[in-house]
């Protein structure tokens, strides 16, 4: 099976897939003569709906800690703005189908639960400290020696290019 096949079968991806397309849904009935609702929080919806399913796709494809949390960093910002930005256009009287707003916010609860289970299965051990100190996993802090610093490295040996010629 395919990478791509993987991740298209991967629930959490599915789940992210089923948001874009309810937002999509959500946004058509948005008047296209409300230049403030499109410009505003049509945009950023779609933003959001599109940021989903892209960093659950780079998460995916990567196995360090670090990487996978600053990738769920930016999907659990993405899926609570998308979240309030539906829910704000409960209060748009332009919107007179209020059935694809609760759809859409019940979809995002359901992945947030599928996301808290994600989350829980990256694997601590594999991860490269982070300096900044936002993503190391539990018990690791950013004024820890890097374990890295003890292997000795001369970029010289590997790449000396003079003894080529």
């Amino acid at each position: 099976m395919s990478k791509r096949d993987e991740l298209e079968q991967f629930p959490l991806y599915q789940k992210a897939e089923q948001i874009y397309k309810i937002t999509r849904g959500l946004i058509e009935i948005v008047p296209a003569d409300n230049e403030y609702l499109q410009e505003t929080t049509v945009r950023f919806m779609m933003e959001n709906a599109m940021i989903i399913p892209a960093k659950i796709a780079g998460a995916q494809a990567v196995e360090l800690y670090d990487l996978k949390m600053e990738n769920a960093t930016i999907i659990r910002k993405a899926a609570r703005e998308l979240y309030v930005q539906a829910g704000s256009l409960r209060f748009e009287e332009a919107i007179s189908d209020q059935d694809y707003i609760h759809l859409l916010r019940n979809e995002i609860d359901e992945f947030r639960l599928l996301f808290i289970d994600w989350v829980a299965g990256f694997d601590v051990w594999n991860y490269i400290k982070d300096d900044w100190g936002l993503f190391n996993p539990p018990g690791v802090s950013a004024h820890d020696k890097d374990p890295d610093d003890d292997i000795s490295f001369n970029p010289d040996d590997f790449l000396n290019f003079d003894d080529e010629e």
